[in-house]
């Protein structure tokens, strides 16, 4: 089942990076946040509860990948580690009064006239083509897929249409067939084209994958039993009203 939120350009809402302490349920982070709707957003280590996405919060990093012992020590990872630190992120970005929206690659600096507010990095970018190979997700020669990208599984996604409307999407498992369910990355990125994002770029999935809407919480994963599994993140992405001064 596709859960999908669309945030109209000029509307009046914005969305927004959050992050968490440790790491909380999207109802949790409702709680904290005035938000209209809330999804999942960058990657992270539950062993230590610590970031592996950049997060920037209104101008200031929140979260460094590279202050990620795990991450910056695990063997298996080293080959990777420049291109893991190089990965998509969605930008929101300040050109003068004009809020612009972007998903780039975390190395590449703000357009001309634009400060960069907020930014959440996941990745592979999915439109307008599949970097799983460039961002280090996947090493053919090695048998290396991060992602499993190739199977079904549940998945959430952020896009940008040319007009610059934005698109949030959770792909979530069927309760009764947990194992058998979802969608894969080439079918999320084709999914994202159909709802019109000419830019969209995959958030963490799996488990982490999770949304809240209207006073309610709705998570990607099940269990056998076909009980939703409520898994605790570390970041997201809040649409919220955007309030002027």
């Amino acid at each position: 089942m596709a859960h999908i939120l669309l945030i109209p350009a000029n509307s009046p809402f914005v969305v927004t990076g959050a992050l968490s302490a440790k790491v909380s349920t999207v109802e949790e982070f409702a709680q904290k946040h005035r938000a209209f709707a809330i999804f999942n957003a960058g990657f992270f280590d539950p062993a230590n509860q610590k970031s592996t996405s950049y997060v920037v919060v209104t101008g200031q990093m929140v979260a460094d990948p590279k202050d990620n012992e795990r991450l910056v020590n695990n063997p298996q990872l080293k080959p990777y580690l420049n291109l893991i630190f190089n990965r998509s992120e969605f930008r929101r970005y300040l050109c003068g009064q004009t809020t612009r929206y972007d998903i780039t690659l975390h190395n590449e600096s703000p357009p001309a006239n634009c400060r960069l507010v907020d930014a959440i990095g996941a990745g592979p970018r999915l439109l307008p083509k599949l970097t799983s190979v460039p961002e280090g997700f996947v090493d053919n020669a090695k048998g290396r897929d991060a992602l499993l990208s190739k199977q079904l599984n549940a998945r959430t996604a952020v896009g940008i249409t040319s007009e610059g409307s934005i698109i949030l999407v959770m792909v979530a498992q069927k309760p009764s067939k947990p194992k058998n369910s979802g969608i894969s990355l080439v079918q999320l990125a084709d999914l994202m084209k159909k709802l019109g994002a000419s830019a969209a770029m995959n958030l963490d999935g799996g488990s982490s994958s999770s949304l809240y809407y209207n006073g309610k919480a709705f998570y990607g994963k099940f269990d056998l039993q076909g009980n939703p599994i409520k898994r605790k993140v570390k970041s997201v992405l809040l649409v919220q009203e955007n309030v002027r001064n």
